[in-house]
């Protein structure tokens, strides 16, 4: 991976690496990066992770092991749009693997408490349609779900 553009960062408390092969064994476009581990001057013990670069769909990222003072908050949230509900349901599942928990409208946060939506890109269509009452119905049935369904969406939408 090369050093320059944006990255984003994610702060975990000695999991940096552990996460960095859960995302890239969930994302079919994914792949790891440098691992920097510390050396006699610290931070921690010589040879601990320090650092796992990765990249998800062309975007890279950066797990710092940086320790328990910060934790996750659904502030920050990374959208996943899918084109069908076989991508929402394979994300939906995978992302809650060991730990997860479920939220409203499609969120949830994954076992290192980072938040996603897991978004089908059909919903989007829905609820930017310019009939004002199709797109209020869709976005009405989106309110009352969790993980989000494209079939019940699409009856919403259609007024059924």
């Amino acid at each position: 991976m090369t050093t320059d553009g944006f990255t984003t960062c994610l702060w975990f408390d000695g999991r940096a690496e552990e996460a960095a092969h859960h995302y890239v064994s969930i994302f079919k476009n994914a792949r790891l990066g440098a691992v920097l581990r510390t050396n006699d001057a610290g931070p921690g013990p010589a040879g601990a992770v320090l650092t796992v670069e990765f990249e998800i769909n062309g975007q890279r990222f950066v797990g710092l092991n940086g320790g328990p003072e910060f934790t996750f908050t659904e502030a920050i949230s990374f959208q996943i749009l899918c084109d069908d509900q076989e991508e929402v349901d394979h994300y939906w599942t995978r992302l809650l693997e060991d730990g997860g928990q479920e939220a409203r409208c499609g969120w949830l946060k994954d076992k290192f408490g980072v938040s996603w939506q897991v978004v089908p890109k059909a919903f989007l269509e829905m609820a930017h349609d310019p009939d004002q009452e199709k797109a209020a119905r869709a976005t009405k049935a989106m309110l009352s779900m969790v993980k989000l369904d494209i079939a019940a969406l699409r009856r919403a939408y259609d007024g059924e």
